[in-house]
């Protein structure tokens, strides 16, 4: 069977494309720019990608191999419910769909038990330290993670295994599709506004997702806000954990710490390993690409961009940054304009801790035309002390500017969640190649 993904560089869709590869499945697809994610798939044997999405170019990928099955990420309807791509499958009758489906699919034919982490921030995180965890007690596991991990590739499907452990996003409502065997939930916030109109929407989303789920762990505080109570039969709470517990976990930044009990939880219940076992893997966990990354010394990529992944950010940087006696700088680029004007009132002490906040424009996607694109100049003014930060651009200035704090001896850390032409990419840019 081939498979068409439209979006392949997106971090949902490339990690499948990379997993049905290796289930036996021939592999083509598309997107709308090239990007890291695309070099590390060609990299990776997935080299069949046209950039552009337009009707002829994937008219001639048919000519050349018919496609059978055409997967395209949320961003592609949501921008254009004609989109090309779309039209020419329409016209050809082939079978389009998002991801879940054929995600779907894959576990019914294989018998995988599916593990879903979700949350609107740490799940990323939470889900690479399963997969370390498995990797840690040799136990055959497939996966799908949302960014590069040093240990693996990103989406993985391994004959013996038993579970599938996915990374079940809720934009668009994906992780409603699925009924996992077991559910962890790293934290709630209101987020995806133009998915979830109001709070309760989004609250409601994951109250149904713990309804889907089989068991389910999650943190006090995220029980009391969802509204749960003692009639939820399906799910086990997770108490806040103690001082002495997260004593034992020796990784920087509370949230990660957090992150790591909500791992050792999850894979303890699933394989009876022995918790002292699996907290002393998970103090040894390498990390995730664009999660505290280290691009040359001195400088980090962070896909932090809500003030909930700030602040988790900046507790391990924080950390990091007092622990070599160095003074913190923070670069920092907003994720949508879109969002901007649902959280620009939570920013307020997000960086508090940092010398200085270097504030670039918003990375676009997906955006409402009728809003007013905020700049960082109004946005900076939402601070508790707005003084900590300055406008800036993806230019020369910026570039000498942090120049002169790694000179200087600061730890510069960049918080962007943008993809192909971001903060992240214009970094590595300057700075590596």
């Amino acid at each position: 069977m081939h498979i068409f993904f439209s979006g392949i560089g997106g971090t949902a869709i490339g990690p499948l494309a990379l997993i049905a590869k290796q289930a036996g499945y021939t592999v083509s697809g598309s997107d709308k720019q090239d990007s890291q994610y695309i070099e590390y798939l060609r990299k990776h044997g997935v080299s069949d990608i046209h950039i552009g999405q337009s009707y002829d170019a994937i008219a001639a990928q048919h000519d050349k191999a018919p496609i059978d099955w055409y997967v395209y990420s949320s961003a592609v309807s949501l921008e254009n419910a004609d989109a090309p791509e779309l039209q020419f499958c329409r016209d050809q009758t082939i079978k389009t769909s998002k991801r879940d489906e054929l995600l779907n699919k894959i576990l019914q034919d294989t018998g995988l038990k599916l593990l879903a982490i979700a949350g609107t921030h740490g799940k990323t995180t939470t889900t690479a330290m399963v997969i370390w965890l498995f990797k840690q007690l040799n136990l055959p596991i497939s996966y799908s993670v949302g960014a590069k991990i040093s240990f693996g590739d990103m989406g993985v499907y391994e004959d013996g295994s038993q579970y599938f452990v996915y990374e079940a996003d809720e934009f668009d409502r994906n992780f409603l599709n699925f009924e996992p065997h077991l559910s962890l939930i790293s934290g709630v916030t209101w987020d995806h506004h133009e998915i979830f109109p109001t709070r309760d929407e989004y609250q409601q989303a994951f109250r149904d997702f713990i309804t889907q789920s089989t068991t389910t762990l999650l943190w006090e505080d995220d029980y009391a806000y969802l509204g749960l109570d003692d009639g939820v039969s399906s799910h086990l709470l997770v108490q806040d954990v103690n001082d002495t517990a997260l004593s034992q976990i020796t990784l920087k930044g509370l949230y990660n710490r957090q992150d790591a009990w909500l791992a050792v939880q999850a894979v303890h219940s699933l394989t009876a390993a022995p918790v002292k076992e699996l907290i002393d893997h998970m103090n040894t966990f390498p990390g995730s690409n664009r999660r505290m990354e280290q691009l040359i010394p001195g400088l980090y990529s962070d896909y932090a961009h809500t003030p909930e992944k700030i602040r988790g950010a900046m507790s391990v940087a924080l950390e990091m940054a007092a622990e070599a006696n160095q003074p913190l700088v923070v670069i920092y680029e907003p994720l949508t304009n879109r969002r901007q004007h649902f959280m620009l009132d939570e920013y307020k002490d997000c960086f508090d801790g940092a010398e200085k906040v270097y504030w670039t424009p918003s990375y676009l996607a997906r955006e409402d035309p009728t809003q007013a694109v905020l700049t960082p100049a109004e946005l900076i003014t939402h601070l508790s002390d707005p003084s900590l930060a300055v406008a800036a651009e993806l230019n020369s200035e910026l570039k000498l500017s942090i120049q002169k704090h790694l000179d200087d001896g600061a730890m510069v850390v960049a918080m962007a969640g943008g993809g192909g032409g971001s903060l992240d990419e214009w970094l590595r840019q300057e700075f590596m190649s």
